[in-house]
């Protein structure tokens, strides 16, 4: 049979560079032909072969109650009917700020953007203002988007700053960005000795989803909190991926600790492109057109990605809701570690909430540079291996996993036996 996927990746490459509108989805780090899903539902999507695979990526997060959802499609079909874009106000821009403030107590305003991207640069931009500084501080491994200032790699020495990781990207807009080892509490205290009155925020993903899952330790995360209290910088969340994913208050009610801002994407458009940055007023209201901050975006607050993204918190708000999902989630996970060690595979893995991820090694990583030592052709066979039996996981060593409320029992199970069935054919 003639693959449909390779037609349209020939195609896609002669009009799309890398046939691909993100990297990721190239499959360039595992090797073959990405898949061209034609439609989705619940915990499934079909590709152009019409193949079924159980969906673990859930579009990267934010199909958090499977794809389609009866009350979100019919809230998506009546805001269409309304218009798509009006450039000016409507009621369901505050209805969805409303919502958002509601669950996330740390905040006390928010501007809603079309993008995590987006969201993350403007909070950087916004931290900068609020506090008059230049320095901000990062972590390896963590992934706040595309924005210049923040695609850069550590420098050779603590005191030393950044340096670019994209072509295109000048030394001089990273030479202000610290880049600090993700559970290093050592020299996290070491950077701020030398260069606290000249931070402006610290950003970090407090469960990072872009070095596959990696948690920011208790003690980690409050000396992140102390020391920017201490110095008059901001802590800056990055939840465009946990928010709303790992639990109802996100990735600070799981760790018990507020930042001054909080960035937010995906479960929050239920799919749609749609994301948010918000914190105290006095901090918000620098923005324009209160404040010197200028920010802005022709689709922000779209009426129809709203309506998606209020349909989606509606549900997910309903008791019982992560009980549940975090239940599904913790099965997967386990089971992928029985069956592991069942055959024998180096294996361990980690969850909260519907987030998930596992590594190839018998050790949990706490920062990249452990990360980076998992097996990539281990890893590689795994993803192809678990493809060839309609199982849909990231295409890539450094990603982490979805479940939604869609996910039954019976994909859970099916799951971790074409893992066990791969395991012991290595």
């Amino acid at each position: 049979m003639t693959d449909q996927n390779d037609i349209l990746f020939e195609r896609a490459r002669a009009v799309i560079p890398g046939g691909v509108n993100s990297p990721v989805r190239a499959f360039k780090a595992v090797g073959g032909t990405p898949r061209f899903i034609q439609r989705a539902q619940g915990a499934y999507f079909w590709d152009a072969n019409d193949k079924r695979y159980i969906d673990y990526i859930g579009s990267w997060g934010p199909m958090i109650l499977g794809h389609g959802h009866p009350a979100v499609v019919e809230a998506v079909q009546k805001a269409v009917l309304e218009g798509f874009s009006y450039g000016a106000p409507t009621e369901r821009e505050i209805e969805l700020a409303e919502a958002i403030l509601a669950l996330v107590p740390s905040m006390d305003m928010v501007r809603l953007v079309s993008s995590g991207t987006e969201a993350a640069m403007s909070a950087l931009r916004l931290a900068r203002g609020a506090t008059g500084r230049k320095t901000i501080v990062k972590f390896e491994g963590c992934y706040h988007g595309h924005a210049d200032a923040l695609l850069v790699k550590a420098g050779s020495g603590l005191a030393t700053f950044g340096n670019p990781t994209s072509a295109g990207v000048p030394p001089e807009v990273v030479q202000h960005t610290l880049v600090l080892e993700y559970n290093n509490l050592q020299q996290l205290d070491e950077a701020f000795a030398l260069h606290g009155k000249d931070i402006a925020c610290l950003m970090i993903e407090a469960i990072a989803g872009n070095m596959n899952f990696v948690r920011a330790t208790p003690a980690f995360a409050k000396r992140c909190r102390e020391l920017c209290t201490q110095h008059g910088a901001l802590l800056i969340f990055d939840e465009v991926m946990t928010g709303f994913r790992v639990g109802l208050h996100g990735a600070q009610g799981v760790l018990g600790v507020t930042p001054d801002l909080t960035v937010l994407g995906k479960v929050i458009g239920g799919g749609m492109p749609l994301a948010a940055f918000g914190g105290p007023r006095a901090i918000m209201e620098q923005l324009a057109p209160l404040g010197p901050v200028y920010q802005a975006g022709t689709l922000s607050g779209n009426p129809v990605a709203t309506a998606c993204g209020l349909a989606t918190l509606k549900e997910i708000s309903k008791p019982g809701f992560y009980e549940a999902l975090a239940k599904k989630t913790r099965t997967l996970v386990d089971g992928l570690k029985a069956a592991a060690a069942a055959e024998g595979q180096p294996f361990n893995a980690d969850s909260e909430g519907g987030m998930f991820g596992f590594f190839l090694m018998n050790e949990l990583p706490q920062n990249y540079a452990t990360v980076m030592t998992t097996d990539n052709a281990q890893f590689n066979a795994l993803f192809h291996g678990l493809l060839d039996r309609g199982v849909y996981i990231a295409p890539a060593l450094y990603e982490a996993g979805f479940v939604s409320a869609a996910h039954s029992e019976d994909d859970i199970a099916a799951t971790i036996a074409a893992a066990r069935e791969i395991f012991s054919k290595r």
